[in-house]
């Protein structure tokens, strides 16, 4: 062999990466047959499965998009004035919550990605335990093993003392109220005894709120669901102002305001917990565009679209309970706020058996199943479709034959 001919190259080494990161398998492709039955309906599919918005953006949001279109800067990490004193104005007038400063809020790229990052921003590692509600979205979930940590369920309705906890140190507790899936509200009683529990313990509690303007039973459609940050939650400190230490609240327009492709959200609490990941996010480019931030002020400033919004999904919402119950069905008498029917049928149907029944008529929805086992004969339905097509859907549970698929 000639000394400058390079040697016949070996066997090639296995790849270090990509690694599998120990994620739960994604649920919704597991729908893929029932949406392809109710696909045979001959007035086409009503999906009520997925909660994402189908009404038109405000018109406030997209004039104030397109007037901060010119934006050949980068954006500023932790917000603009503008947007800052928006969330904080939002916050005091709509949920009560007093002494926020601009160190105290951040706008987000939506909530999810806080949902999903936060246990990471935040230092937790392999051996912490982060909990999360029994009936949740699957993003606590996911958040939890991303950081390397592990994920547990509570029970976040009954008193702390009663959780039984693995080994292991919580760092960390997730709150969802309005709940999804199931639209249970935390009182202020029981999110203070959670608050004083965790302080005692030094617990971070993050409360993710992004439906707490969609209330629809009393006392919360009146008064108002309650922040974690509400001073009655909080205490106050020695200053006489409210006590955010060791609390984060997190807040999306993409319900409230129909901004979900926006990706325009914020999140709120301890100075030093938005320190934190305020810093990370800026070492990682993770900054809401300055076009967004923009329209999120705007649309935060504007409370006349959302009380409209209301409208459309309280509308929506009386239908499809009224026409559930004409099959048999029950929406959990918890159920009372956010963006979805929490609803069961027979003891004998399993969640799966629901979804085959509603896609018989042509309709998906999820199981309960997704959500952790306390979703076990439930099924999620949302309002999120069309009014053309909710009452499409309404039509269908009300013709003959329809109870029967729900007979069990």
């Amino acid at each position: 062999m000639n000394a400058s001919t390079p040697p016949a190259p070996g066997p090639a080494a296995p790849a270090a990466l990509p690694r599998p990161l120990a994620l739960p398998d994604f649920p919704w492709h597991s729908l893929r047959p029932y949406r392809q039955r109710a696909a045979q309906h001959p007035g086409g599919v009503v999906d009520l499965s997925i909660g994402t918005p189908v009404d038109p953006s405000p018109a406030v949001a997209r004039e104030a998009l397109a007037a901060a279109a010119n934006a050949p800067g980068y954006p500023p990490a932790d917000g603009t004035p503008q947007v800052r004193a928006a969330i904080i104005d939002w916050m005091r007038r709509r949920r009560g919550v007093l002494g926020l400063t601009d160190a105290a809020v951040i706008p987000t790229i939506g909530s999810k990605e806080s949902v999903a990052q936060l246990p990471l921003q935040l230092g937790a590692r392999p051996g912490d335990l982060i909990a999360h509600p029994r009936a949740a979205y699957p993003t606590y979930d996911v958040g939890a093993r991303l950081a390397g940590a592990t994920p547990v369920t509570v029970d976040t309705a009954a008193d702390p003392d009663t959780w039984e906890l693995p080994d292991g140190r919580l760092v960390a507790i997730w709150l969802n109220s309005p709940g999804n899936p199931d639209g249970h509200v935390l009182g202020v009683d029981q999110l203070a005894r959670i608050v004083a529990w965790a302080r005692a313990r030094g617990v971070v509690v993050l409360s993710d709120e992004c439906y707490a303007e969609l209330a629809w039973e009393e006392p919360w459609a009146t008064d108002g669901v309650p922040s974690l940050l509400d001073p009655r939650v909080t205490g106050t400190g020695p200053d006489g102002a409210p006590d955010l230490t060791g609390l984060l609240a997190l807040y999306s327009l993409s319900k409230q305001s129909n901004l979900a492709g926006y990706r325009a959200a914020f999140l709120a609490g301890d100075p030093e917990l938005v320190a934190a990941v305020t810093e990370v996010r800026r070492h990682t480019g993770m900054l809401p565009p300055a076009p967004v931030q923009a329209a999120l002020a705007a649309t935060l400033a504007d409370d006349a679209h959302v009380v409209a919004q209301q409208a459309v999904y309280r509308a929506r919402r009386e239908a499809l309970v009224e026409a559930s119950a004409a099959v048999g069905l029950v929406n959990d008498s918890e159920s009372v706020a956010g963006l979805y029917l929490w609803l069961s049928g027979p003891a004998s149907m399993s969640a799966w058996g629901l979804v085959g029944a509603f896609a018989e008529l042509g309709i998906v929805v999820a199981p309960g199943d997704f959500y952790g086992q306390a979703g076990a004969g439930h099924v999620r339905m949302s309002l999120t479709d069309t009014d053309e097509r909710v009452a499409a859907a309404v039509r269908r549970l009300h013709a003959p034959g329809a109870a029967a698929l729900f007979a069990g």
